[in-house]
């Protein structure tokens, strides 16, 4: 696997990786990297496979949520570091919560954004209608070759209208839905992004219920339309020590809606030593 990165800040400083979810890539993180660069830390934005300018392995079982968290383990490794701090949102907060799992002694410190554990939305998904309703994307993306028509049609008409219906109004503006344009019209990146839900039944048995060992803060915009409030508070029952900071009337796209108020969030939580 080859991934696009960005990289900024200083070589030496605390290393933090920065995962984007969907329909997203590194882009995403724009309002985030200055921030972090400014208060020292060293950071990487990958393009996860199978966006952008990352490759675009063929198979659906290329996309399982192991081989996303090895991506993020290499990418550690790659800058000669032992662990790093970690922040996801969306499918990238998925990753995340897996990586703080399967490879504790490699997460320092945990930051998701609007993204539940995997076992708290596993639950939600089988036991609370509302929530299942939300969630019927997901069922849709399950279909061959539909979900690919449908997204790129008209020039990925129904993928903006998803950005733009998700967030606050003028969010996602022309001007920024270039670049969105641009990576979405990727060769095979759109079938490599759906592909990441295709694998979910592929994915094994569920994280164990041990607590995450990583101190861990959630960041939540309450006004999100896919993902109900409560799995924000239930995810914190598999932290060891948790905390959450609920963001009012920010959508699901609270770091692009309410930059200041994250960043400062984050740095504080990426900071504090204990």
């Amino acid at each position: 696997m080859t991934l696009h990165v960005i990289t900024a800040g200083p070589e030496d400083g605390p290393l933090v990786v920065l995962l984007h979810g969907f329909p997203d890539f590194w882009f995403g993180w724009r309002k985030q990297i200055p921030a972090l660069v400014e208060a020292g830390f060293r950071v990487l934005v990958p393009d996860q496979r199978g966006y952008n300018l990352s490759d675009k392995p063929a198979g659906v079982r290329a996309y399982r949520i192991s081989k996303l968290a090895g991506d993020v383990v290499a990418l550690i490794r790659s800058e000669g570091r032992d662990s790093a701090h970690l922040v996801g949102h969306d499918w990238g907060g998925g990753v995340a919560w897996d990586c703080a799992t399967r490879y504790p002694a490699m997460v320092d410190r945990l930051c998701v954004l609007n993204a539940p554990h995997p076992r708290v939305f596993a639950t939600a998904l089988a036991t609370n209608p509302r929530q299942l309703l939300r969630s019927w994307y997901i069922f849709f993306f399950f279909i061959p070759l539909l979900p690919e028509w449908t997204l790129g049609r008209n020039r990925q008409a129904t993928l903006e209208l998803l950005l733009t219906d998700s967030s606050r109004p003028g969010i996602f503006h022309e001007g920024v839905m270039q670049y969105y344009h641009e990576a979405w019209s990727r060769n095979g990146a759109l079938r490599s992004m759906i592909h990441w839900y295709r694998a979910m039944p592929l994915a094994g048995p569920l994280p164990p219920k041990t607590p995450v060992r990583a101190p861990t803060l959630i960041c939540w915009g309450t006004d999100d339309t896919a993902l109900r409030p409560e799995l924000a508070t239930q995810s914190l029952e598999f932290c060891e020590v948790g905390r959450l900071k609920r963001f009012e009337r920010a959508s699901h796209w609270v770091h692009v809606e309410e930059p200041t108020s994250v960043n400062e969030a984050l740095c504080a939580h990426l900071e504090a030593e204990a």
